[in-house]
C-alpha cells in the first residue's frame, strides 16, 4: 500500500500542512542511504536539494563517518521536529473542540428551558406574504395562509388571539405581526400601530370567512391537546429552524471531531510507515523505541486522550438524537456517518495493478515502440497529415496496415487458391488474422475477438461427424464458442488467480528477498541471482507480471550506483531475458505454453513438462549471464575501479495466516497438476483443477472481486481467440488441403533436419510478433508437419515449437519483459537501455536459447518418449 497515497486521500484538506511531513521524510531517508554507503571521511551531510551540507553528531566512538548511528540520531531529530509539530496542532484544535462542545450543550439546555415557543412566536408559523391589492373589481386578492392546528403545536389560546387580531387590525396587520419568529409583544405592538394607516379596507363577506375558518380549527385544537410539547417535537417553523440550526452546530462539530480522530490515527500511521521504511532502507532498528517512546507517550496517542475523543463523539450523537432524530440514536449514527468524509481504503499494491496502470498510461501493452522515446512522449505524426474543408485527414502507419489487412481478405474471398468454400475462406481469414496480429493495426485482443465473428459467418466448420457437411452459421456459431472456452482457458485464468494470490499476500517478495539476500555484493553473483529469481517468479507467477516485480526489486540498488554504470542496463536487460526464458519453463507461466497443451494429444502432464524444461531453461540462463558478463563487464565503473553493489537484505516479516493458507493451496494445485494423468478419471483434465485456487482465494478473502477485475483479460481474450482459430483450420480440412504443399517441404530431408529449419522459424516470426501469436499461428503448422513426417512426431514438434515461441527476445517488442524493460529509465527519466542494447545483446541471447532447446530439449524429449 502507498501511504503517500492513503494520506493524500483521506487528510482534512484544511489541515494539509499540519500532517506528518510523510513524502519529505522519505527523500531523507534515501539520502542517508547514500551518505552512509558513501561513508563521507568529513563526517558530513550532503543535502541533495538544497545543495548544502549538514554537519551531523559524531558517533559515541569519536568517528566522523557517516554510520548507522549517526544517521539514526539525525532522522530522529527529523522526527522529533514534525512530533512537535502535530502535538501543538492537536493541543489547539482540541482546545477548541472542547469550547464549543461546552457551547453547544448549553444553548441545548437553554432550548429545553424555554420550550416550544417563546414568547412574542405566536405567528412564527405564518408565512411571509407580499401587500394585498384590489383588483379593478375591487376586489381583494387573498393570501395564501398557513393553517395551523393541533399537530402543529399551536394552543386555543393562540388561536383566539389570532381571532381578535384579525378583527381588530386586518389581514395584513395579523400576518406582519407573526412574521419574524422570536419576535417580542413591543415590537408587535409598534409594528401594529405603524401599520393602521396603511391598513386596506378589507370586504366584510371577506373577514367573516376566515374568522370562521380560524375559529374551526380552533374548536378542533381544544378537542385534541398535545402534551409535554418541546422545540424538539414541535412542528412550527420556528422549532424546524432551531432543529435545522442544531443539526448543522452538530453535524460539523461531529465532523470536526472525527476528523481528529482520523488526524491522529493517521500520523500514527504515519510515523510507523516511514520508520519501518527507514528500517528496512538502511538496515536499522529504530521502529520499535521510537514509537514506544515518544510517539506512543506524547499526548495525542494516550489512552485518556483517545478515550476523550470517543466521549466527545457518543455525546454529539446523542444530542443529535435528542435534537433531530426525536430520541433514536441509531438513525443519528446512520444519518452523521452519511455526513462525514468518504475514508478511502487502499488495499496492497500487486503487480497486475501495476501493469494495468502501465497499460492505461499507454507505457506497455500499446504495440511497437521505439526506444529513445521517453513514456508519456507524444505519438510519431501520422504518414499523411493535411486539412481538407470536410475536416482534417490523418493516415497513420495503423491505417495502412489494416487497409492492406482488409484489401488482402477480400482480394483471397473473390479469388479462391483452394476448389472447396469452407477451407479457401479459412485461408483468407487466417491470413487476415495473422496480418493485424503482426502489425497490431488494431489492439491483439480485438483481433481475437472479431475471429469467431468471421468463421461464423463465411461457415467456415465443417461438421465432425462421418457426412462431412457444411455447417450452418448457427451451427457454426455454437461449435466455435464451444471450443473457445476450454478447460485450457480455464488452466489460465487459474494460473492468473495463483499468481495474484502470491503477489497479494507478499509472498513473491519475502521469498525473493530471502534468496537475493544471499547474494552478496559482487556483481557477476547479483547479475546471476536476480536472473534466477526471475526466471522462477515467471513460472508461477508469468512471464508478464515477473519482471515488473523485479524491476520493483531493484530500484535500491539502482539509486546508489555509481553514474553511467554498465552494471544498471546489464542488470535490467538479464532481467528480461529470464523472464522470456522463464516463460518456457512451467505450463503456466505464458499462454503460449497452455496452446501448446491444446494441440498435444495427449497432452503432457506437468513431470514431464518439467523434465524438459527446467533443464533447457537452467543451461540457457547460465549462457546467457556468461554472454552478458563479457558483453557488459559490468564488474568495474567508469574509472575501472571494482564495482560493489550494495546487498539486499531478507524480509524480516513473518508469515501470517493468509500467506500459509496461499502457499498450502498453491502447493496442493501444482501438485494435483503434477499428477493429473493418473487422477483424470476423478477430474477430467487440469482445468477442473484450476477452480480450486480460484473457490479457496475468493471464497475466503484473499481475493477480492477488483482483484478479479484486475486480470489481464485481454491475454485471456487472445488465447481465446486463437484457440478458434486453430479448430477452425483443422474443422475446415485447411490442414488437410495443405498436407501435399507440406510433404513437397519436408520431402528428403531428415527429421533432425526438420526440427532446425521449423526452430529458425519460429525463432524469426516470435522475435517480431507476440509470443502468444507466434504460437497461435505457428503451433497448427508444426502439427501437421509432424504428422507428415515418415515417422511422425507432432507432439515432440509442438513441444519444440512453443518453447522457442518464449526463446524470440531480440527486438525491444519481443514479448511484455522487452516491453517492460524499454520503459526502464533513471531518476532524471533518461532510458537505461537502447535500440543497441537489444539488437547486440537480444539477438545473440535468442540464438544461444534456441540452439539449447533444439539440441537439449530435443534429446530431453526423446528420452522421455515425446512423440
Amino acid at each position: 500500500m502507498k501511504f503517500s497515497s492513503s494520506l493524500k486521500f483521506n487528510a482534512v484538506a484544511e489541515w494539509w500542512d499540519e500532517y506528518i511531513a510523510y513524502s519529505a521524510l522519505k527523500k531523507y531517508i534515501f539520502q542517508l542511504e547514500k551518505q552512509v554507503l558513501e561513508s563521507n571521511e568529513n563526517g558530513q551531510l550532503h543535502d541533495l536539494e538544497a545543495n548544502e551540507r549538514s554537519r551531523l553528531m559524531a558517533n559515541e566512538r569519536g568517528e566522523g563517518s557517516m554510520n548507522i548511528r549517526t544517521a539514526d540520531k539525525f532522522f530522529a531529530t527529523l522526527l522529533d521536529k514534525e512530533l512537535e509539530k502535530i502535538l501543538k496542532f492537536y493541543t489547539e484544535t482540541e482546545a477548541d473542540v472542547a469550547k464549543d462542545i461546552e457551547t453547544l450543550e448549553a444553548d441545548v439546555a437553554q432550548k429545553d428551558a424555554e420550550g416550544p415557543s417563546p414568547a412574542g412566536s405566536e405567528y412564527e408559523d405564518d408565512e411571509d406574504d407580499e401587500d394585498d391589492e384590489d383588483d379593478e373589481d375591487g376586489k381583494l386578492h387573498r393570501r395564501s395562509l398557513s393553517r395551523p392546528g393541533p399537530a402543529r403545536g399551536h394552543s386555543p389560546n393562540d388561536l383566539r388571539y389570532s381571532v381578535s387580531d384579525y378583527g381588530e387590525m386586518g389581514l395584513s396587520t395579523t400576518l406582519s405581526a407573526g412574521r419574524a419568529s422570536g419576535s417580542s409583544p413591543d415590537a408587535r405592538r409598534r409594528h401594529r400601530k405603524s401599520s393602521e394607516a396603511e391598513r386596506p379596507v378589507i370586504p366584510r363577506s371577506t373577514l367573516s370567512n376566515i374568522i370562521d375558518k380560524v375559529a374551526r380549527r380552533a374548536s378542533f385544537s381544544e378537542q385534541s391537546p398535545i402534551l409535554d410539547q418541546s422545540v424538539w417535537n414541535a412542528q412550527t417553523n420556528h422549532a424546524r429552524d432551531v432543529r435545522m440550526l442544531f443539526k448543522r452546530r452538530i453535524t460539523t462539530l461531529y465532523n470536526t471531531t472525527v476528523g481528529l480522530r482520523s488526524y491522529v490515527e493517521l500520523n500514527y500511521s504515519g510515523f510507523r510507515k516511514i520508520l519501518k521504511k527507514y528500517d528496512k532502507v538502511l538496515d536499522s532498528s529504530l521502529q520499535a523505541p521510537y514509537l514506544h517512546e515518544k510517539v506512543e507517550t506524547a499526548y495525542p496517542w494516550l489512552p485518556e486522550t483517545k478515550s476523550k475523543l470517543n466521549t466527545w463523539i457518543s455525546n454529539l450523537t446523542a444530542l443529535y438524537a435528542k435534537c433531530v432524530t426525536h430520541g433514536d440514536v441509531a438513525a443519528a449514527q446512520k444519518q452523521l456517518k452519511i455526513q462525514q468524509r468518504e475514508h478511502i481504503v487502499w488495499e496492497r499494491d500487486t503487480v497486475w495493478r501495476q501493469m494495468i496502470a502501465q497499460e492505461r498510461r499507454g507505457e506497455i501493452g500499446d504495440g511497437p515502440k521505439a526506444i529513445g522515446e521517453s513514456p508519456g512522449k507524444e505519438k510519431k505524426p501520422a504518414l499523411i497529415d493535411f486539412t481538407t474543408r470536410w475536416g482534417r485527414v490523418r493516415i497513420t502507419k495503423r491505417l495502412v496496415w489494416f487497409s492492406i489487412a482488409t484489401i488482402v481478405f477480400f482480394a483471397l474471398l473473390a479469388n479462391p487458391v483452394l476448389d472447396r468454400p469452407e477451407p479457401s475462406n479459412c485461408f483468407a481469414i487466417l491470413c487476415y488474422a495473422t496480418i493485424l496480429w503482426a502489425t497490431e493495426a488494431i489492439p491483439l485482443f480485438v483481433t481475437s475477438i472479431f475471429v469467431p465473428f468471421l468463421l461464423s459467418v463465411f461457415r467456415v466448420i465443417r461438421s465432425q461427424d462421418g457426412y462431412d457437411t457444411r455447417l450452418t452459421t448457427s451451427q457454426a456459431t455454437k461449435y466455435i464458442f464451444s471450443v473457445m472456452f476450454s478447460p485450457t482457458i480455464m488452466l489460465l485464468i487459474g494460473g492468473f488467480t495463483i499468481a495474484s494470490a502470491i503477489s497479494k499476500t507478499n509472498i513473491d517478495r519475502v521469498l525473493i528477498t530471502r534468496v537475493l539476500s544471499f547474494a552478496g555484493t559482487r556483481p557477476s553473483t547479483v547479475l546471476l541471482s536476480f536472473m534466477i529469481v526471475s526466471c522462477f517468479a515467471s513460472m508461477w507467477i508469468s512471464n508478464v507480471a515477473a519482471p515488473t516485480l523485479c524491476f520493483t526489486l531493484i530500484r535500491p540498488i539502482l539509486r546508489t550506483l555509481p553514474p553511467k554504470s554498465s552494471f544498471a542496463p546489464c542488470l535490467i536487460l538479464a532481467i528480461a531475458l529470464a523472464a522470456n526464458i522463464g516463460g518456457q519453463s512451467s505450463p503456466i507461466s505464458s499462454p503460449q505454453n497452455l496452446i501448446v497443451l491444446q494441440h498435444m494429444d495427449p497432452p503432457l502432464d506437468w513431470l514431464e513438462w518439467f523434465s524438459v524444461a527446467l533443464p533447457v531453461s537452467g543451461v540457457s540462463i547460465i549462457l546467457i549471464w556468461l554472454f552478458l558478463l563479457l558483453s557488459y563487464r559490468p564488474g568495474k565503473t567508469v574509472d575501472g575501479t571494482p564495482l560493489e553493489i550494495k546487498p539486499i537484505r531478507a524480509s524480516k516479516e513473518k508469515f501470517n495466516w493468509k500467506q500459509y493458507w496461499v502457499s498450502f493451496v498453491c502447493i496442493l494445485t501444482i501438485g494435483l497438476w503434477c499428477v493429473e494423468h493418473s487422477i483424470e478419471q476423478y477430474v477430467g483434465d487440469m482445468g477442473i483443477i484450476a477452480i480450486l485456487p480460484i473457490v479457496a482465494f475468493f471464497s475466503t478473502g484473499v481475493l477480492k472481486k477488483d482483484d478479479f477485475e484486475q486480470f489481464l483479460w485481454s491475454i485471456v481474450f487472445i488465447a481465446m481467440g486463437g484457440s478458434a482459430l486453430g479448430k477452425a483450420v483443422e474443422a475446415s480440412k485447411l490442414l488437410e488441403a495443405m498436407d501435399v504443399v507440406i510433404r513437397d517441404m519436408i520431402s528428403g530431408l531428415s527429421f533432425y533436419v526438420v526440427v532446425i529449419v521449423l526452430s529458425a522459424v519460429v525463432l524469426v516470426i516470435s522475435t517480431f510478433i507476440s509470443h502468444t501469436i507466434a504460437s497461435v499461428l505457428l503451433v497448427p503448422i508444426a502439427a501437421e508437419v509432424g504428422a507428415n513426417l515418415p515417422e511422425p512426431h507432432p507432439n515432440l514438434l509442438i513441444f519444440l515449437t512453443g518453447l522457442i515461441c518464449s526463446t524470440g527476445m531480440g527486438m525491444p517488442v519481443s514479448g511484455f519483459p522487452n516491453q517492460t524493460a524499454a520503459t526502464q529509465t533513471d531518476d532524471v527519466g533518461e532510458l537505461y537501455l537502447t535500440n543497441v542494447d537489444f539488437l547486440k545483446n537480444g539477438v545473440p541471447a535468442s540464438i544461444i536459447a534456441t540452439v539449447v532447446v533444439a539440441t537439449l530439449g530435443f534429446g530431453l524429449m526423446k528420452a522421455i518418449g515425446l512423440q
